[in-house]
């Protein structure tokens, strides 16, 4: 078997389409498994925009304590972190912004989400809050926004944009630029993107084998026990019927 290879890959939007039809639960286990990833899932993360599913490339942007001499380096107006965090985002792509897992704090609100929709960013993801849903929906601003908390407040006094474009955690997940974000109901997974190609593959063929093993406990009347969990004969069994009915 080859070594892995950690180095970052650029994830095509034909790999993310496959993702938005895959469960977090099934790439969580994967990643965890496959790719040695012990936290890929962010916890307290949890979905803002129901029934819109995510899969996108991470941009990143990181928010510290604020401190006088932090913010006089930082604040540059239109130059500040994140915008040029957000500069990075275009279709494909999800901000994600480490706010350090505060539940008060705002990364911002509709007026700077403007940015991510001028150059059709997929969305929000954040360890922090989020504020102006309302107007954002009213507006349709289509973002996909997963976060911790809503809130009314801004950053202040909590957390102050301070870097972009670099390694982050958020819901206590590791995150690295173009790394792939994947949300449903239950949440969102990281997945390396030099794993992304490998998991999509094995995630489809792993829900493939779940979804036969369910017409087969129906077809038997049969306690799920009998098949579930997948066995290597049970893909091996559905690999011959496929590859039968492609006679």
């Amino acid at each position: 078997m080859a070594e892995r290879s950690y180095a970052p890959v650029h994830v095509s939007q034909e790999i993310l389409d496959r993702f938005k039809k895959l469960p977090v639960a099934t790439i969580w286990n994967h990643v965890m498994k496959d790719a040695g990833v012990p936290l890929p899932f962010m916890e307290g993360v949890r979905p803002y925009t129901p029934g819109k599913r995510l899969a996108a490339r991470a941009r990143t942007l990181r928010f510290l304590p604020p401190r006088p001499d932090l913010m006089a380096e930082v604040r540059q107006g239109e130059n500040s972190p994140e915008y040029r965090a957000m500069a990075r985002c275009g279709p494909g792509d999800v901000l994600v912004a480490d706010m350090m897992g505060h539940p008060r704090a705002c990364i911002f609100g509709d007026v700077k989400a403007v940015q991510l929709v001028m150059n059709k960013a997929d969305g929000i993801v954040t360890d922090g809050a989020i504020r102006d849903l309302e107007v954002m929906e009213a507006e349709n601003y289509g973002l996909i926004i997963y976060a911790k908390d809503r809130t009314p407040y801004g950053s202040s006094p909590w957390a102050e944009p301070a870097e972009e474009n670099g390694d982050i955690q958020c819901g206590g997940a590791l995150v690295r630029p173009g790394d792939v974000l994947v949300g449903d109901g239950d949440g969102v997974v990281v997945v390396p993107s030099w794993f992304a190609e490998e998991c999509v593959a094995i995630v489809e063929e792993h829900e493939a084998v779940e979804a036969y093993i369910k017409q087969k406990i129906r077809e038997e009347g049969v306690r799920p026990g009998k098949y579930y969990p997948p066995t290597p004969e049970m893909y091996a069994e559905l690999r011959t019927r496929h590859q039968q009915s492609q006679r």
